[in-house]
């Protein structure tokens, strides 16, 4: 018996079938399995706007493989859009709006599996918590990165443009270059062209076994991600025919796989919101040390920007995350016996994928460096830890110790950063920006952008409750837990305190006494939340830390 049998079948029936019938489906396809088409698509994310494309697709394969497929909406927010105003609360936040959507349409009709249709930061892990919460068969496909963007020779993309507007400031170049940069920096539709949070969680979707083969990397408006998609219908009904389920894929091996993956890749450091969030709604719980742990054996095989020269297409042409996968399993770095939604395990899917082009995947054997892209720092001043993307951050950025200049706000700290308030040695501290207390843990990639911009980059590292962009590069250390809001020792500092940050240590420590803190913490007044009405509050008085994934309660 289909779940959707409950809904259609029989006498009592009659009424849901009227429905339908009202609709223009015929008696045939209504006893047909109903598969629920959940699109992203809209018309103000670059990385949505196609999406249409890629339902029609999935849509032919359910029909194929003997499903009705029924498509219905979820939303989705343009990082990029929102950065750098209060519309920045809203991102993560809207995650949980997401996932509790799908699962209202899904219960509500009883549908008996589902194709979600993604592509950008919080929509890709919504759908694979809507997933692992569901647990119906489902199948996840994006709708593929942009190619980069080019001007006089030199690659573009989002973060890049960004970083300009430092330079702008800065008086490096004009409003004209900028303007220049603005108009070739997205050359089309997709997610944006380099290894941010959107591209870094559709690759992880592969490696968690939640998504076919090149998911993360087979380009916008091809023909292989239109074939994709329509793979991905056709996927669904042999998941529904098999009664292969979202929670026989996600086991503990198949996070700790993504977590490796990860590391390998260097993704963003969002992704470590995301996995344990995910894990959270499939019942696992995945601890910061975890990540910490498969970094520190997880060499770093790939450089795509913000770490390096290469984008998405350059990735996808030396083999994509197949290949990456299968380096790491001559490394024996994963269990490549974790079942995968084709049916068949990790191992099975990226046999034989072998490195294209060994400038862009390094040989397991002469990688980046030994370690993984991402570090885990806990210390007096992040007792549940705080996360840096290590591969991003300049050599001489590793180790650094200076005074804090201390910001309760993200648009405190930009102003004083373009007036030329910050200076070499200068340890920026923005606070009152995580989960609780932006509320909605703000992406900070407008000050690391203005630092980098004004070429501050490898002189000046930046701390804060909030999260960065994984278009972020520098010493910027985020996820500060616990946050400010929660009493946590970010919310102590003052101006002129030295920070100390050991990032090959895996320490960030302020140099103040136990008796000292102590008695900041008597003396700590919390602020009153900044939203005391609509979603935003509601978020805030169940949100929990970052280092739980920022899940709500």
């Amino acid at each position: 018996m289909r779940r959707s049998d409950v809904v259609k079948k029989g006498p009592k029936g009659a009424p849901a079938r009227a429905l339908f019938y009202g609709m223009g489906y015929g008696k045939e396809e209504i006893e047909r399995p109903l598969i629920g088409i959940v699109n992203s698509q809209n018309e103000i994310v670059p990385g949505h706007k196609h999406l249409d494309e890629i339902a029609v697709e999935a849509k032919k394969g359910v029909t194929m493989n003997g499903g009705t497929p029924l498509e219905f909406p979820a939303i989705g927010i343009c990082d990029g859009i929102a950065m750098g105003h209060e519309g920045m609360r809203y991102p993560l936040a809207s995650r949980e709006l997401i996932c509790d959507s799908i699962e209202s349409m899904a219960m509500a009709h009883g549908l008996d599996g589902l194709v979600l249709i993604t592509n950008c930061d919080k929509i890709t892990p919504a759908m694979l918590m809507a997933a692992a919460r569901l647990n119906i068969p489902s199948v996840v496909v994006s709708g593929g990165p942009m190619k980069a963007g080019k001007l006089k020779g030199e690659k573009l993309d989002f973060s890049n443009c960004i970083e300009r507007v430092g330079a702008y400031k800065n008086g490096k170049i004009d409003e004209q270059e900028l303007e220049a940069v603005a108009e070739k920096t997205c050359p089309g539709c997709g997610s944006c062209a380099g290894l941010f949070t959107a591209n870094s969680m559709n690759c992880l979707t592969e490696a968690l076994g939640m998504g076919l083969s090149y998911n993360g990397t087979a380009m916008a408006h091809s023909g292989e991600r239109l074939r994709l998609a329509r793979e991905a219908g056709k996927q669904v009904m042999n998941c529904l025919e098999s009664d292969l389920k979202p929670l026989d894929v996600l086991t503990l091996s198949a996070f700790k796989n993504a977590i490796a993956v990860d590391m390998a890749m260097a993704g963003s450091s969002n992704t470590v919101l995301h996995l344990p969030a995910i894990a959270n709604e499939a019942g696992i719980s995945l601890e910061l040390d975890l990540f910490d742990e498969i970094s520190g054996d997880t060499p770093y095989l790939t450089k795509l920007s913000p770490s390096g020269e290469h984008h998405m297409e350059d990735f996808h042409e030396a083999g994509g995350i197949p290949s990456l996968m299968n380096e790491l399993i001559k490394g024996d770095l994963l269990d490549e016996n974790a079942k995968t939604i084709t049916g068949k395990t990790i191992g099975e899917n990226v046999k034989d994928k072998e490195i294209e082009d060994e400038n862009v995947i390094k040989p397991i054997d002469s990688p980046h460096r030994p370690t993984g892209g991402l570090a885990i720092l806990k210390g007096n001043l992040a007792p549940e830890g705080a996360v840096v993307k290590e591969s991003a951050v300049a050599e001489e950025m590793l180790r650094h110790k200076g005074p804090a200049k201390v910001f309760d706000s993200e648009e405190e700290a930009i102003e004083a950063i373009f007036d030329g308030k910050i200076k070499e040695k200068d340890v920026v501290v923005i606070r009152y920006e995580g989960p609780k207390g932006g509320p909605g843990m703000k992406e900070m990639l407008s000050p690391t952008s203005a630092i980098a911009g004004m070429g501050l980059d490898k002189d000046v590292a930046l701390l804060t409750d909030g999260r960065f962009s994984g278009a972020t590069r520098g010493a910027a250390i985020g996820h500060i837990s616990p946050e400010a809001m929660e009493e946590g020792e970010i919310g102590l500092l003052r101006d002129g305190d030295i920070i100390e940050i050991d990032i090959p240590e895996r320490k960030l420590n302020v140099e103040l006494s136990e008796e000292e803190l102590k008695k900041r913490r008597e003396e700590f007044e919390k602020p009153p939340l900044k939203v005391n009405k609509g979603y935003l509050a509601r978020y805030a008085r169940l949100v929990k830390s970052a280092s739980t994934g920022a899940v709500l309660e």
